[in-house]
């Protein structure tokens, strides 16, 4: 529980209306939050619950402060200064430093004293966990890997051999790190394995969501550099190189050997053909297939919105026949000069 003084401090906001001892315990919507609870305004589209807001306190910028019944905390950003609260009120259970008995460490493992290791977590030979890391229960480091300081490894994680993790980073439920890429030879008769040598490098202050995949390097290894945010479910074949600060939305699908560039944003479902790049400061709008490279920062997107399907059978029949009618348009531009 913080005070409105201390949360005014501590986000650098000024206290407008309301008594600094006043107790707030937690977080809630601007339409639901309580007189105990804090709340903010990013979108002037939602004054009217503003107007109508209950809670003990809203981080707003100055020009909504009069349309606010209750006290408010005045800030640049709202949502930033939100976010940063957030971390105030956390409810995720803490974990308590040191082995459970029913984990299993391999004795050539080494394993910070301040490091907490679940219920039947696996750390394999050679493996470090740094201070303050948690690896949470059935999850699995293999040989060699490395998971820094202050790490989170959520519950049925496999970390595979040959994997470092930088400090901070949180892996969240059934990620997988480190799996072979696809790598196939066909020999004629069927597929000979391109077996993967590599590994993969996640830099620090890293998240990454529920049911993620990276595949490890077949020569080199797959990196993803400080900072960057995956969601879920997103799949990242071998030797990508992500860069820092690159936020990837859910089910975004990223080929082998492609690079994307530092503060991109990828919308969710997003395809990445193989061998490409993408420059630096490019957002990419969901659904969208990007299959050349992206030389120059922007906004880009190709996903046919949904339609009346009538209509939209129509311009798929169009569509199709757009080569024969930009063939007959030449032909007669060439016969008009």
């Amino acid at each position: 529980m913080h005070t409105l003084g201390e949360l005014a401090r501590i986000l650098d906001a000024e206290l407008v209306g309301g008594d600094a001892n006043q107790p707030v315990d937690g977080m809630g919507t601007i339409q639901s939050a309580t007189a105990t609870q804090m709340t903010f305004l990013a979108n002037p589209r939602y004054r009217s619950y503003l107007e109508q807001t209950r809670a003990a306190v809203v981080l707003l910028q100055e020009d909504q402060r009069e349309f606010c019944p209750v006290p408010a905390l005045i800030v640049k950003d709202p949502y930033l200064s939100f976010a940063k609260a957030s971390a105030l009120f956390e409810v995720a259970p803490q974990a308590q430093p040191g082995i459970h008995p029913a984990a299993v460490v391999a004795d050539s493992a080494v394993v910070a004293a301040t490091a907490s290791i679940g219920p039947n977590a696996v750390i394999d030979a050679d493996a470090q966990i740094g201070e303050g890391a948690v690896v949470m229960a059935n999850a699995v480091i293999g040989a060699g890997s490395i998971i820094g300081e202050n790490c989170r490894i959520w519950p049925n994680v496999t970390i595979y051999h040959g994997v470092t993790v930088g400090p901070r980073t949180i892996i969240h439920a059934n990620s997988v790190l480190g799996a072979d890429g696809f790598g196939f030879a066909f020999n004629g008769a069927g597929w000979t394995k391109v077996h993967q040598v590599g590994g993969v490098r996640i830099g620090a202050d890293v998240e990454i969501g529920a049911g993620t995949t990276i595949d490890r390097g077949a020569i080199d290894d797959t990196v993803i550099g400080n900072g960057a945010i995956l969601d879920n479910q997103i799949q990242v074949a071998h030797n990508v190189i992500i860069g820092d600060h690159t936020a990837l939305a859910g089910k975004v699908g990223i080929a082998g050997s492609s690079k994307i560039g530092s503060y991109c944003l990828l919308g969710g479902a997003v395809g990445v053909s193989g061998h490409i790049e993408i420059c630096d400061k490019v957002q990419v709008l969901g659904m969208t297939l990007v299959s050349s490279s992206i030389t120059k920062p922007g906004t880009y997107g190709s996903a046919l919105p949904a339609d009346e399907q009538r209509r939209y059978q129509k311009n798929v029949a169009r569509f199709r026949n757009l080569d024969d009618l930009a063939r007959r348009v030449r032909k007669l531009e060439r016969l008009s000069d």
